[in-house]
């Protein structure tokens, strides 16, 4: 498996799809099972408060989505850039959630289309009423993003922006974080890499931005949770 853990991601899914190796499947799962994991997660809070049998199960829907029709998703997906791979898991993982959920609820009621209609609507709503304010954070977070991405560069980084984004972006506290079975953290543990991503994330932030840019932001972080 040490030659694919050498592959950059579009290369690595290259290679899953094409040769139907069981190692490049084992780095695929190494590599993505964090994004995938945090995304199911992130996406079923919305419905339930999902049990870790649940979110086990969801996860491995995730997978089977990626492997059906001889894996048309990943053969047929286009990358624009390198990390492009993370996003698209994110709304494969993502859609699976909402559609397991939707069918579930639409066995209870029936009424699934008409809630996600609504649900639709108010978002459209509520994204045109925010949109100057929702620039301004999609801008601020890329600029923290990169940042965390130079810091954590090297071995573990997925795992380490994953944790830093799941307490600052969806507002999950440490104890929720650690009870991911896949972070393999206890909350202390959490914590603590929470504490150093952040003195690391600032020290490069105050290195690399004109000190008025980050005199803004620092202020703005401290009324409010990153991306909130």
């Amino acid at each position: 498996m040490a030659r694919y853990q050498n592959l950059s991601s579009t290369e690595l899914i290259k290679a899953c799809v094409s040769s139907k190796d069981e190692k490049a499947w084992a780095e695929f799962i190494r590599r993505f099972q964090l994004v995938i994991g945090a995304a199911v997660l992130r996406t079923a809070r919305r419905w339930v408060d999902p049990s870790g049998m649940q979110l086990d199960d969801l996860i491995q829907e995730s997978y089977l989505k990626l492997c059906e029709e001889d894996s048309r998703l990943l053969r047929t997906f286009q990358p624009h850039q390198e990390d492009s791979i993370y996003g698209f898991l994110k709304v494969v993982a993502a859609n699976v959630v909402h559609d397991h959920f939707k069918s579930v609820n639409a066995a209870k009621r029936g009424a699934s289309q008409t809630d996600g209609m609504v649900e639709s609507f108010h978002h459209g709503l509520r994204s045109n009423t925010d949109s100057f304010d929702a620039v301004s954070r999609r801008l601020q977070l890329e600029q923290i993003d990169k940042a965390l991405r130079i810091v954590t560069k090297g071995k573990d980084q997925e795992r380490k922006c994953t944790v830093f984004w799941l307490r600052h972006r969806q507002g999950l506290t440490a104890s929720e974080i650690a009870a991911i079975p896949s972070m393999k953290l206890t909350t202390e543990g959490v914590e603590s890499m929470l504490m150093r991503l952040a003195i690391m994330v600032r020290g490069h932030l105050l290195s690399s931005t004109p000190h008025r840019e980050v005199k803004v932001l620092t202020r703005q972080n401290r009324s409010k949770r990153l991306g909130t």
